[in-house]
């Protein structure tokens, strides 16, 4: 009996052992999946407060990080060209324009300003499309570190998102 019960006592810790391992990451995050938005053809608007601004409200859950790229052109087989913000773009004159956002569960932002009066570049404010990736932040792992989130085209990759399928804003 002493034998059973010693041989017992041992396979429940050796259980307890190989089920306790804390170098694995199981979790599954079950709320969020990733998804593409379209900001098209939009305008800044300008005020004494806040300067250029482009702002929507939007559910976001505290565990996605949002990624912003602005469209900066076209391929030659007409693809369009992405660019992760934030982002400065060095003009003549020593002229630079920063475009950045920010994102909060509710909204996001999109900002606009320059060293100059960027009103005089109006091609740089009016008429830009903006792409809106929200991808699971996975916390506490270095899972999101695998992929290059300034590459467009890798995120989507990565996370397998079909980008034809964008929403509208």
């Amino acid at each position: 009996m002493k034998k059973l019960l010693t041989l017992l006592m041992m396979a429940a810790f050796s259980f307890m052992i190989i089920s306790c391992d804390t170098t694995r990451d199981d979790r599954i995050d079950q709320d969020t999946y990733s998804v593409v938005y379209d900001l098209a053809n939009v305008d800044f608007i300008y005020s004494a407060a806040d300067g250029y601004t482009i702002s929507r409200t939007m559910n976001i859950y505290n565990s996605d990080v949002l990624l912003m790229y602005r469209k900066t052109g076209t391929t030659s087989t007409g693809e369009a060209v992405w660019q992760q913000i934030p982002k400065t773009i060095y003009l003549a004159g020593g002229n630079e324009l920063d475009y950045d956002f920010d994102f909060s569960s509710k909204d996001f932002v999109i900002y606009a300003n320059g060293n100059y009066d960027i009103s005089t570049t109006p091609q740089y404010i009016n008429g830009q499309t903006f792409r809106i990736v929200i991808v699971p932040a996975s916390f506490g792992t270095n899972k999101n570190a695998q992929v290059d989130h300034s590459d467009y085209n890798s995120v989507i990759k990565y996370y397998n998102i079909d980008d034809s399928k964008a929403v509208k804003l």
